[in-house]
């Protein structure tokens, strides 16, 4: 036993020594994937796909209180079907897998392994929708996807991955419009109430937008080396799939139209992002409402006479209360078992040993502070909630905080490359909307427009790169 448990607590890469290490340390540590043999594709374990699970819930119930409704359609899409939306092909090309052989049999046709479903929705809709009583149609799939990235990491960029791809239809872009917005919403709100990530939300710029789409509205999210994290999109295709698919309803004039379309996605990207917002040098950090574990209840010298015992109904008290209670009982040594709690990211711990138990008590630590808080062992359901709810609070402010104190300003093109040299972060800078300028960024000083924000603010009267009139100002960053 000694020897393994030295083994887990040793120390993982500082994540200002080497940021890249010490993630793929923590994922790999913290128990959350193994590799698979094929490269790129990767198994999630049980505390990874835990946290999707939780990630899943939520969503699923934000989504279905707006008003959507699940389905599931096929992995394969044909050639041709795909063929039909010239951009959108275009677009994924290079990260298509195809099937061509079915058994002992060529295909007549190629079939795609979907790297996203418009295609297969829009023949789908064809199909579905005869008349505006018909709209809108708003649904969502839970599935993977395949995309044949050059490089990958864990979570971050792998060639198949979890998420959920919306897919709406409405009888006017007025609506189309609101969903699009809706949805977008929709993941700010999850994220900063759920996984205490503080986004960005904007309009990607033309070379930015998805495939297809006539606008693509994002959220975007900062890591702790500065760096950005497209943590979800919603896209408005106006009616240029129903064209390209020949989809027509019967409106209330009695006439031929063209129904309007969105499309809006969230991955398992977003456990990546949780680990680079909230993790530490000890491993991960959980908010506690997407924890799979939110209290780990640990005996002290536990083969004393009562310590497991009272340990036992502690926790059944806690999870009595509504909270995602575990006891560790195995016979591994306190100091382990705290050591492999933090580096798995348990939002409290509660300890209790022979003299806290004499003396009615119990103690929680905090993962996040590590601050020690006696208790009650009456009180210990309610303390624990208390807790919990500060913790998920306290990572969103000291995430806002860093959001705050990297995200900087440029009126000029000296200003905006000191920043990007000088600092790690977000630059807000003027724009003129001329892609030529936007693409002079990118190659001089490898960085991307991140969004064009909501909210915007005048910051400067020309272009921060060609110096004429400024149309927008946008969020700069180098992004993963």
């Amino acid at each position: 036993m000694a020897d393994k448990e030295k083994k887990l607590v040793e120390a993982i890469t500082s994540r200002d020594e080497d940021f890249a290490q010490w993630y793929t340390d923590v994922v790999v540590k913290a128990g959350l994937v193994s590799y698979s043999n094929i490269k790129g594709f990767i198994i999630l374990k049980p505390a990874g796909y835990a946290l999707w699970e939780n990630i899943q819930r939520l969503l699923d119930q934000r989504f279905k209180a707006t008003g959507v409704e699940n389905v599931y359609l096929p992995l394969l899409i044909p050639e041709s079907l795909l063929q039909k939306e010239k951009d959108h092909v275009e677009g994924f090309a290079p990260e298509v897998a195809w099937v061509t052989q079915g058994g002992g049999e060529e295909l007549t046709e190629r079939y795609c392994v979907r790297p996203t479903s418009e295609t297969l929705f829009c023949d789908f809709y064809k199909n579905e929708i005869h008349s505006y009583k018909d709209l809108p149609m708003v649904y969502n799939q839970w599935c993977s996807v395949v995309r044949w990235e050059k490089e990958t990491r864990p979570f971050l960029r792998s060639r198949e991955f979890l998420w959920q791809e919306g897919h709406t239809m409405h009888a006017t872009r007025e609506d189309a419009e609101k969903r699009t917005q809706q949805m977008l919403d929709v993941y700010a709100q999850f994220l900063e109430e759920d996984l205490a990530i503080p986004v960005i939300k904007g309009r990607k710029t033309d070379k930015e937008k998805f495939a297809g789409a006539e606008a693509t509205y994002t959220i975007e999210a900062m890591m702790h080396d500065g760096r950005a994290l497209q943590s979800g999109t919603s896209h408005h295709f106006g009616d240029g799939f129903a064209r390209a698919f020949d989809i027509t309803f019967t409106g209330q004039d009695n006439k031929q139209h063209y129904p309007f379309q969105t499309s809006w996605g969230l991955s398992t990207r977003l456990i990546g992002a949780m680990i680079m917002v909230h993790g530490d040098d000890s491993g991960l950090v959980v908010p506690p409402r997407i924890a799979p574990v939110q209290v780990m209840v640990i005996p002290i010298q536990q083969k004393k006479e009562g310590v497991l015992e009272a340990a036992d109904r502690l926790c059944l008290s806690l999870k009595a209360a509504g909270i995602a209670a575990r006891l560790d009982d195995s016979d591994k040594s306190p100091g382990f078992k705290f050591s492999e709690q933090e580096m798995r990211g348990v939002p409290l711990r509660v300890e209790i040993g022979p003299k806290d138990l004499e003396a009615g008590k119990c103690v929680f630590v905090r993962r996040d502070t590590r601050e020690k808080v006696e208790c009650a062992l009456n009180e210990a359901p309610e303390k624990a909630g208390m807790l919990l709810e500060d913790i998920q609070t306290a990572l969103l402010a000291s995430a806002r905080e860093h959001l705050r104190t990297c995200t900087f300003t440029a009126k000029n093109w000296e200003e905006f490359t000191e920043a990007f040299r000088e600092t790690r972060g977000f630059v807000k800078a003027m724009w003129c909307g001329d892609v030529a300028c936007e693409e002079k960024i990118k190659e001089e000083l490898s960085v991307t427009s991140r969004c064009m924000p909501f909210e915007q603010e005048q910051l400067a009267e020309t272009c921060v790169c060609c110096g004429r009139p400024a149309k927008k100002m946008v969020v700069w960053g180098r992004s993963y």
